[in-house]
């Protein structure tokens, strides 16, 4: 069981919804998803077609007062579950972030799921900033996967991310967390995308995915339906995208 971390800190990406399309197609071809929403926001989990639920997110495990594996609830998908965000995280990231283990709450609330491998897959949807609860998923993860649109000031935050990465491998909290994955999204044909993904294959080499995720309005209505992109628009050209990229990430992880 691998735990993968889809985090940019730049909001707008496309994070959420590669979050939730890749979980979706992936558990279409068979895999075992858990998908957790740790964004108080909770957009992943509107999303799936979920309303937030009380005593359901992240919330008790991150003050210790409870398990992940209670939150965890099915969704209507076959073989992708979800642990539900809610406002109740923002209070769990001020109260966190006062104690001395306050990076590896969440590393340490995952040991049990870890030993018992109910899933093939653990996907941590974080939020848009380089709070208590993104720096927790990557002191909890196996490898970060960062969706990048392809503009010019992605350039920018992808720097800052590595960086990040960079500081919780010495601080740490998880000397083995790399970047295993960067996703272009929002592709546009236009010179600059052009540009942009050259550079990025220029300074990231292989773990650069060779699915590009299209700017598509389609993309951007199916969270308003409770629906991934694979059920609103099975045939389009963003179902298409998601499926191959998750083709693309099994192959990548030996599946």
């Amino acid at each position: 069981m691998k735990v993968i971390a889809v985090a940019n800190q730049k909001g707008g990406v496309g994070k959420t919804t590669t979050s939730v399309n890749l979980a979706a197609a992936l558990a279409e071809l068979g895999s075992k998803i858990l998908l957790v929403d740790l964004d108080p926001q909770a957009n992943a989990t509107s999303a799936l077609g979920h309303e937030p639920i009380e005593d359901h997110s992240v919330y008790a495990a991150l003050l210790q007062e409870g398990s992940l594996s209670e939150a965890i609830i099915p969704t209507r998908r076959d073989n992708l579950w979800l642990i539900p965000g809610d406002i109740n995280i923002a209070g769990a990231e001020i109260e966190v972030a006062r104690q001395d283990d306050h990076l590896t709450r969440l590393r340490d609330a995952l040991v049990h799921l870890r030993e018992e491998e109910p899933f093939d897959f653990i996907f941590l949807d974080c939020p848009p900033s380089l709070g208590i609860l993104m720096t927790n998923a990557l002191a909890a993860a196996d490898e970060l996967l960062v969706p990048l649109q392809c503009e010019y000031f992605a350039l920018e935050g992808l720097s800052k991310i590595d960086t990040v990465v960079s500081q919780i491998r010495d601080c740490g909290a998880n000397p083995s967390l790399h970047i295993g994955g960067i996703l272009m999204t929002m592709y546009m044909r236009n010179n600059l995308a052009q540009q942009v993904i050259s550079e990025v294959h220029k300074h990231f080499g292989d773990i650069v995915y060779r699915t590009i995720v299209p700017r598509t309005v389609r993309l951007g209505e199916a969270p308003s339906h409770g629906k991934t992109i694979m059920e609103y628009e099975s045939n389009g050209l963003g179902a298409t995208a998601y499926r191959a990229l998750a083709k693309e990430f099994l192959k990548k992880h030996g599946k």
